[in-house]
């Protein structure tokens, strides 16, 4: 950090390494697969989305959420200073500066950015999801963006829709296995993002899906959200192909990483928020050295159709996303 609160390139770098080896140790790991540069946009990118996902809740690297925190006034604090990120303004805070010297390096459309704080805004609003689309609308503001931002990041073209498409769909697939695990610690918090028709159709009255008597429902919810995951998870894989071939090996060995947590999740059954579900650390290295050998290998041929997969909507790169 150099004088009056303006942070050089070089403290954010730092900043934004300590951020993802706090925040995330799966991704954390897959990062160091990229080549230097995009790796340190990459971690740029990441600090901005951890900061911005405590600001809204009130945590601090997702640990305890503070009681009494404002939701909405972090949520305006957060559009304010990405503002300013976005004109070239340094802000005092590390996170946001970190963003602002990414975009010096890195075209993000600013609509892929508002579609993640779209995201940020339904958690500070408490909202849930009615039916399957609206869980896959939230899955896509709260992780699918910032897919598809961090294909950017990695020299996607902002007009290579189709791939920014998969991009989106790995997202999702996180997305969806958080959800599935966390089922547990949401309620804890009184959060919940099993859609309302789930609910309605297995017979679990609202707000009672944690309980002993639903056990076995909301094990057949698990089974769903695992099973969409491996479906985005499956056209993600086929759309990496498009990505250099450092890129290729990080998010594959992620999308591994992150898949083994719904398919951990499944595996229990009824017992799988027994203990948070995870991916062990000789799981998680062979992974890379499974990603490292398919991106040695001929990539695959067979396409991998997106047909009946949700799909993100298409920004218009001056005014935000299409309604």
């Amino acid at each position: 950090m150099t004088v009056e609160g303006v942070y050089d390139a070089h403290a954010l770098h730092g900043f934004a390494h300590d951020s993802i080896a706090r925040g995330s140790k799966s991704f954390g790991l897959a990062s160091q697969l990229f080549d230097r540069i995009t790796r340190e946009r990459v971690w740029l990118l990441y600090a901005w989305c951890r900061a911005a996902d405590d600001l809204t809740d009130g945590q601090d690297h997702g640990g305890a959420m503070r009681e009494g925190h404002d939701a909405s006034a972090a949520l305006g604090r957060i559009r304010a200073l990405t503002d300013a990120a976005f004109a070239g303004r340094p802000t005092g805070e590390a996170a946001f500066d970190a963003l602002g010297l990414l975009l010096t390096e890195v075209e993000i459309p600013r609509a892929v950015i508002d579609d993640i704080i779209a995201g940020f805004a339904l958690d500070a609003d408490d909202w849930r999801p009615r039916s399957e689309a609206d869980l896959l609308r939230y899955s896509y503001h709260v992780a699918g963006a910032v897919g598809v931002a961090m294909a950017l990041v990695m020299g996607v073209d902002p007009g290579d829709e189709t791939t920014l498409d998969r991009a989106s769909d790995l997202g999702i697939a996180f997305q969806l296995a958080n959800i599935a695990r966390d089922v547990a610690e949401d309620a804890a918090a009184d959060r919940c993002y099993l859609p309302m028709e789930w609910m309605v159709e297995l017979d679990i009255p609202p707000g009672q899906h944690m309980h002993p008597a639903f056990r076995g429902r909301l094990t057949v919810m698990a089974k769903w959200l695992s099973e969409m995951a491996e479906e985005y998870e499956a056209s993600a894989r086929w759309g990496a192909r498009k990505l250099p071939p450092r890129s290729r090996w990080a998010v594959l060995a992620a999308t591994g990483i992150y898949g083994d947590i719904a398919r951990e999740v499944r595996a229990r059954g009824d017992h799988a928020w027994d203990h948070r579900a995870g991916t062990s650390p000789i799981a998680k290295l062979g992974w890379v050295a499974r990603a490292g050998w398919s991106v040695l290998r001929r990539p695959p041929q067979r396409r991998i159709s997106r047909e009946g997969l949700w799909t993100r909507p298409r920004i218009d790169r001056g005014h935000g996303a299409e309604a």
